[in-house]
């Protein structure tokens, strides 16, 4: 009777201990399908949370931390840089709170804009444009700075920058705005301790500030002169900062250039010289030596200068530039190749509707469309950023050298490409 009864405890035991553990798997399982539940009505929730239309974000970043696609940036502060007010820079730190990569000084940031709604909107959906950093490489924060554009002084009819009134206008502080990583080939020569000479002309003093404040952090023994060009004291951009900076650090030689100086503009004072930045001026100011320059400007400082340079003896290694605006800026070497014998050809804008010849002088498929009064897209000019990427509908182009943009069959960048034949664009 005892072991029946010990039989009797046992089986009870193991009924009790089956119950609990299925009692134990159920439980699991319900818990398991309410996280489940869970997570699928949070995703639901992040995806109407995000914006119709919203652009692609960034894909991983690559070995050397810049990322691909585009980076959503809040807008930590704005301020502007002259009297005027037509030069406003804006500090862009990220939003992902994610160290930024270093970029080389001189680079530019290329940033996607909304244009549904305003004038710009039968352009496309969004317009992209570039825009130069203007402060050295810092891992918190990027800063660029954006000249208000007006209307053509002569087409006043014609409709002002939309990208650069709009940053102007509708990005204020805590606004998010959307960037490409840094890029573009006009950068200083980081390897280098030659003397540096920056010869910027309005807005061109972007790039230059970049620059300039790399240089007295990481090469302070570097002598940099900066030339520095503008109409008049209104339009002085950065004016305490430069000051500032050349009277605190003795490697940095500061010559301020107004071409139509006002009543109140004191020479000595406001600036040291009145005309423009040339190549006498130049001659009269900067020691013998070798030194290494870097120009950014308008294009009839840009085409004028910079051959000047080369005439005057500077090897051609040492002249670095970048333009804004329509310009035909050639070195010597990179004429002689142009004058080959090439066209004419005609180019026929199938959108706008024109056909135009084309000569061997006539440069580059962008500066040649807005000469003639073609509407083109652009950007960064170099054939970095894509934005004036075109639909070749019949022809050939050619390219001094590759594009950084990966270009897409069928198109072509017209910022770099010239004609290798008569041509029917999109454009």
């Amino acid at each position: 009777m005892r072991r029946a009864a010990a039989s009797c405890g046992v089986l009870g035991a193991i009924d009790v201990t089956t119950v609990q553990l299925l009692a134990w798997i159920l439980g699991a399982l319900g818990l398991q399908a309410l996280a489940g539940i869970a997570i699928a009505v949070w995703r639901r929730g992040q995806a109407v949370e995000q914006p119709a239309g919203e652009l692609p974000q960034p894909k991983p970043t690559s070995s050397n931390g810049a990322w691909q696609g585009l980076r959503k940036f809040r807008v930590a502060q704005r301020c502007f840089e002259d009297v005027a007010r037509s030069q406003c820079s804006f500090r862009l730190e990220p939003l992902d709170g994610q160290p930024l990569p270093p970029f080389k000084p001189g680079q530019y940031l290329t940033f996607t804009i909304d244009a549904r709604g305003g004038a710009a909107a039968t352009a496309g959906r969004h317009i992209t444009r570039c825009y130069s950093l203007s402060d050295r490489p810092a891992p918190d924060h990027y800063r660029v700075t954006i000249k208000r554009v007006g209307a053509p002084a002569d087409h006043p009819d014609w409709p002002p920058g939309f990208s650069s009134n709009h940053f102007h206008d509708q990005v204020q502080t805590g606004d998010v705005v959307q960037a490409r990583a840094p890029a573009g080939n006009f950068f200083i020569d980081a390897q280098s301790d030659v003397p540096v000479v920056l010869i910027a002309g309005g807005i061109g003093i972007t790039p230059m500030m970049s620059m300039l404040r790399w240089c007295v952090r990481e090469q302070p023994g570097r002598t940099v002169h900066l030339y520095y060009g503008v109409r008049q004291g209104c339009e002085h951009a950065f004016k305490a900062d430069l000051a500032a900076l050349a009277s605190t650090h003795h490697q940095v030689r500061l010559q301020v250039v107004y071409s139509q100086a006002a009543a109140d503009d004191q020479v000595g004072v406001d600036y040291q010289h009145a005309g423009r930045v040339d190549l006498a001026l130049l001659q009269r100011r900067l020691p013998h030596g070798r030194h290494q320059f870097y120009l950014c400007g308008p294009g009839a400082m840009m085409e004028s200068l910079v051959p000047a340079l080369a005439q005057w003896g500077v090897p051609e290694a040492d002249i670095h530039f970048e333009a804004f605006g329509p310009a035909s800026v050639r070195l010597p070497s990179a004429a002689a190749q142009a004058a080959s014998p090439a066209g004419p050809f005609e180019v026929r804008f199938s959108r706008s509707g024109r056909s135009v010849h084309w000569q061997g002088a006539d440069g580059r498929l962008l500066d040649f469309a807005e000469r003639h009064g073609i509407p083109v897209e652009s950007g960064c000019r170099s054939g970095g950023c894509g934005s004036c990427e075109t639909r070749l509908l019949s022809g050939a182009v050619a390219y001094a050298a590759a594009p950084d943009h990966d270009v897409q069959p069928g198109h072509c960048l017209l910022c770099v490409a010239t004609p290798a034949s008569d041509l029917v664009l999109e454009a």
